[in-house]
């Protein structure tokens, strides 16, 4: 939502204080579809190059995210310590054995069911699952330390892969001011193919040249740049609930009490979406 009432701001501040200090916007309107089809087609064609398909989908989805804001509210960083913590008093009372089906099929586990917005995040899922699968399978001889590593190259990993697109919206930033100027040289070209022209038809020209310049710095600094830094505080926030997951994993297998185990996973939260932690407590208790 901000980011929307922001390029509305930056168009009105922009365009507004032009016309105020008496420029024309009818030149400017009309240069801006010519300069912006070179432009943004050069971008496009950059994005193209630069990636696979995949990268340019999940390029596509980010600005979703940039809009909506981060995935994940504070209640679901509640569910996913309950969640988490549910598991491994599981594990703890009954032994691996009776973890083994809640983690081979989560779908139709009694356990992940009690949390099914949790249960749509394939790539969390998948770290509880296949962490705790390693521990089943190794009847919980494990070193916590090397399950602790294995969750931080999973997460290595698929963090990653959530930057790629802040990381080519970041390109596409630096690249936007360049890609004016390839606009505006062209537009100069087009100039000196009329250079017997009359003075004012020649300004009005090179104006429309100058129009390119303007708006690759435009995009650049005022949207696209801004966007991928947004893009990132949405990635980084909707990390924090792996690695909620993560310190519940490790500190229940340090074997630490179990308020000590949710306040190591509470305090790791951001403050947007950090509970108290007679919140928490409560909640693990049902209340």
């Amino acid at each position: 939502m901000y980011a929307a009432i922001g390029i509305v701001i930056l168009f009105v501040m922009v365009f507004g204080g032009f016309v105020i200090t008496g420029g024309a916007l009818g030149p400017v309107m009309e240069a801006i579809p010519h300069e912006l089809l070179i432009i943004l087609g050069a971008a496009a064609g950059a994005l193209v190059t630069g990636n696979s398909l995949h990268g340019l989908k999940a390029l596509g989805g980010s600005f979703g995210k940039i809009f909506k804001g981060p995935r994940h509210n504070k209640q679901d960083h509640i569910d996913a310590i309950r969640l988490t913590t549910k598991l491994m008093k599981l594990l703890r009372t009954e032994g691996p054995v009776a973890m083994e089906s809640h983690v081979q099929d989560p779908a139709n586990s009694p356990i992940f069911a009690e949390f099914p917005r949790l249960l749509m995040h394939k790539p969390l899922v998948a770290l509880i699952c296949d962490t705790l699968t390693l521990i089943v399978v190794s009847s919980g001889t494990l070193e916590v330390h090397a399950v602790e590593d294995v969750m931080d190259n999973a997460m290595k990993t698929h963090f990653h892969e959530m930057h790629e697109p802040q990381h080519n919206l970041s390109s596409l930033a630096d690249a936007l001011p360049a890609l004016g100027i390839v606009a505006a040289v062209l537009g100069v070209v087009k100039t000196m193919g009329s250079i017997d022209k009359p003075p004012a038809i020649l300004g009005a020209m090179i104006g429309s040249a100058l129009v390119g310049t303007f708006m690759g710095v435009l995009l650049a600094y005022g949207m696209v740049s801004p966007m991928a830094g947004r893009l990132k505080q949405v990635i980084e926030a909707d990390e924090q609930i792996f690695q909620a997951v993560k310190q519940v994993i490790i500190a229940s297998l340090h074997g630490w009490p179990q308020p000590l185990v949710v306040e190591s996973a509470r305090s790791g939260l951001g403050h947007d979406f950090r509970p108290g932690l007679s919140e928490l407590l409560d909640a693990l208790r049902g209340r």
